[in-house]
């Protein structure tokens, strides 16, 4: 699979049978539908319900790298997120998978591993 931020392979990184389609390059992250969920486990609920649809971004419209359709943006607290209108996934830019989980109450050896794993990117946007 190819970013859909910057054009180039991203690789696959796997955690408990969930595959993180992840770039190198630009550091973002696709997960697709279903993934955030089986990460997040009994806490996906909490953090989905936080998802607001977002329609006056000026953030330039991603396509989705399965369907290559332009996706719908949401907001979840301060982090501006990428998800399939058809289902297929959401995109993370870089960082903003360790932003929505540091977000909540989101206390696993999982988000422990995701958060620890993507830290940097947060600390390099600031």
């Amino acid at each position: 699979m190819n970013c859909t931020r910057c054009g180039n392979a991203m690789i696959v990184l796997e955690l408990e049978g969930v595959e993180i389609d992840y770039c190198q390059d630009c550091g973002g992250i696709w997960l697709d539908s279903g993934e955030l969920e089986r990460l997040l486990g009994d806490k996906a609920e909490e953090v989905i319900s936080r998802f607001r649809d977002e329609r006056r971004s000026n953030e330039k419209r991603l396509r989705c790298p399965a369907c290559r359709r332009k996706m719908k943006k949401v907001v979840c607290g301060d982090t501006h997120l990428d998800i399939c209108k058809r289902g297929h996934g959401i995109w993370f830019d870089k960082g903003e998978l360790a932003e929505v989980i540091s977000q909540g109450d989101l206390n696993s050896r999982i988000l422990d591993f995701l958060s620890d794993m993507f830290s940097d990117s947060i600390k390099e946007g600031e």
